[in-house]
């Protein structure tokens, strides 16, 4: 195993218009809950991804129904999901898709899932 060959992949939603701190509130949400999963369901590619450095990359879509395609092709691959739901707090109102945190896992694994997606 390449330890340098696994990441985490953060998908958010551009559509929300959400400013640059409430994104980076959200990925951060996503990031862990992420790999908190992984950490239960994966302990492998967690050390692995833990050891390595921690790469992640962090995505762009366009739509709460293009983030909810990802994520099934996510889950049939099948690679760890979080999705977040934000409070309501601020910007968006309760229960609004944010963003998912995917991983992480074998970066040739989130690769065919997230692979044509564009960076934010």
């Amino acid at each position: 195993m390449v330890l340098s060959e696994f990441k985490q992949v953060i998908v958010v939603r551009i559509d929300l218009k959400m400013g640059r701190g409430k994104i980076a509130a959200q990925v951060a949400h996503a990031s862990l809950s992420a790999a908190e999963q992984t950490k239960q369901n994966f302990r492998e590619w967690y050390n692995a991804w833990m050891i390595s450095g921690q790469a992640k990359v962090v995505v762009k879509v366009a739509s709460l129904q293009e983030l909810l395609q990802v994520k099934a092709r996510a889950l049939q691959a099948p690679l760890p999901v979080a999705v977040v739901e934000d409070r309501g707090l601020t910007q968006v109102p309760s229960g609004t898709v944010t963003c998912m945190g995917i991983g992480p896992a074998p970066s040739s694994k989130i690769d065919t899932v997230t692979g044509g997606l564009k960076l934010l």
